[in-house]
């Protein structure tokens, strides 16, 4: 509470502040960015919302920016004098953007991270993490509430994205969760109108891409600690057919596979890079897991990037699933 205050106090009379939200955002990041955004700019802020990569908002998150805050990252200041990351837990996953925290702080400038990830690295001025909310929009609606700001309907939207996408839809819900929910769609959030880009709305191609990918998965019951590993890759040619998000929600079908803990998706960058996602049901660590290999994020949802062929990418992660601590 002594950092969100300290939060508020640095940021209700910013005249100027720009937030970033991590490379391909995803609803908590940019939903996140947005709502504070608006909340600052309502109290009378010069107010900028990006992200170091794509070089566009993706689609599915547009609906979320109706006042067109974004803006890409090459009109982003070398030196922000009010610096807000969220939902951002180390300064590599700024990306090109990387640089502007230490800029900013060493010009005397502010950095405020609003985070939820445990592997937060508390890079900034200001700290405003906690590892036990929901999602980033828990911590930016009770940083509005420091600021006193009014709880608008497009501020709420932005928030509810990033609730609901953050919590599995609400698989991984709390009470507190429904009653965040309940106050959002009191603002005035249509549930159905934000939802649908985000969860619910691909293009044709997607169903080509899945019936690909999916027909590749392989079961690996003995792997992950004996709980299970279900993995399958989306390769660069594949990936290009649809839309990031697309290729992003792979993981969502995967993880559904009831034999395993642990399930994975290896997306290709290049001829040997991935980026890898991994989820778990409930039993294992996947934050030390990812940080093993050079990642980070949640103990049920976490991520990394690694060069090689996909063999042996699986084999490096493999024997961290078999190191990382039970939950």
């Amino acid at each position: 509470m002594d950092e969100l205050r300290r939060a508020a106090k640095l940021l209700i009379d910013a005249p100027d502040v720009t937030l970033l939200g991590h490379v391909n955002p995803d609803a908590d990041a940019f939903g996140s960015a947005v709502g504070l955004g608006l909340a600052l700019r309502g109290l009378g802020a010069t107010v900028r919302v990006s992200f170091g990569a794509p070089d566009r908002v993706p689609e599915s998150l547009r609906h979320l920016d109706p006042d067109g805050l974004y803006v890409p990252a090459s009109e982003v200041p070398a030196v922000p004098p009010v610096l807000v990351a969220v939902d951002t837990g180390d300064i590599g996953r700024l990306g090109v953007l990387g640089d502007r925290p230490a800029a900013t702080i060493a010009a005397g400038g502010q950095v405020v991270v609003v985070d939820h990830h445990v592997t937060n690295t508390r890079y900034g001025t200001v700290n405003v993490v906690d590892a036990g909310a929901e999602a980033t929009t828990v911590l930016i609606l009770a940083l509005l509430e420091e600021l006193g700001a009014s709880l608008t309907a497009p501020i709420a939207s932005a928030l509810y994205a990033g609730l609901l996408t953050d919590t599995g839809s609400f698989m991984r819900a709390t009470p507190r969760t429904h009653e965040m929910a309940a106050r959002l769609l009191t603002a005035g959030v249509d549930a159905q109108a934000t939802a649908r880009p985000l969860l619910d709305a691909h293009p044709f191609a997607w169903l080509r891409l899945l019936s690909t990918v999916l027909g590749r998965a392989v079961l690996e019951p003995s792997a992950a600690r004996g709980m299970g590993l279900v993995h399958t890759r989306v390769e660069l040619a594949e990936a290009a057919t649809v839309r990031p998000e697309d290729v992003d929600r792979v993981i969502d079908l995967v993880r559904s596979t009831k034999e395993a803990e642990v399930s994975v998706v290896l997306k290709q960058v290049n001829t040997e890079e991935w980026t890898v996602s991994m989820r778990a049901v409930s039993r294992l660590d996947l934050s030390a897991a990812a940080r093993a290999l050079g990642g980070g994020g949640h103990q049920l949802a976490s991520g990394f990037t690694a060069r090689g062929s996909a063999a042996e990418v699986l084999d490096r992660l493999r024997t961290a699933l078999d190191e990382a601590p039970l939950l």
